[in-house]
Order: C-alpha cells, then structure tokens, then sequence
C-alpha cells in the first residue's frame, strides 16, 4: 500500500476518492499543542489505508491533508485533520 501527493507514472485504474477526519481536545492549560497535528495525520493516513484496502486498492495518489482548529461557541477548541485521496488499483503488466 502506498500514498503519494502527486501523480502515480505507470497505468492504473482509478476505484474511487475517500476521505477521513479525526480529531483531538484542545488542552487549554497548555499554550502549544500543534505537534499534536502529527499524531492526528499518522490516524488520517491509517484511516485512508484501511479504506483503501477495503475497496481493493493498492494505494491513494493526489493525498492532501487539511488541519485547523475548531472553536466550538463556548466549548474547547478541537484539532482536526482531515485527508483525503484517489484509490488506484495498479494494472496488471
């Protein structure tokens, strides 16, 4: 399985787009908590794998990943990531 941001150079076939989010509790007794970012990305690529898997795919191409922070009225802040990607199944040769 493999993701990439760009274009894949060999024939594939394209199965479907799919799109993940997860989230995170902005702690705010702390000030800085945007590595946090990185953990919530390691999740999106995991969730965009096992989706990928689940359509037979054999890997994403054009993956992108949005982050922000969500505040919610009078609720705490949220970090939240959200991936997407184009399955492709790899032609036979």
């Amino acid at each position: 399985m493999f993701l990439t941001t760009g274009d894949l150079q060999r024939s594939h076939m394209i199965k479907s787009v799919v799109s993940a989010t997860e989230h995170a509790m902005f702690q705010s007794d702390h000030i800085d908590q945007f590595e946090r970012f990185d953990e919530l990305i390691d999740q999106v690529k995991q969730d965009l794998i096992q989706k990928a898997q689940d359509q037979d795919g054999d890997g994403l191409i054009y993956v992108n990943f949005n982050t922000e922070v969500v505040q919610m009225s009078v609720a705490p802040r949220f970090l939240v990531v959200t991936g997407y990607g184009t399955i492709v199944k790899l032609a036979d040769q």
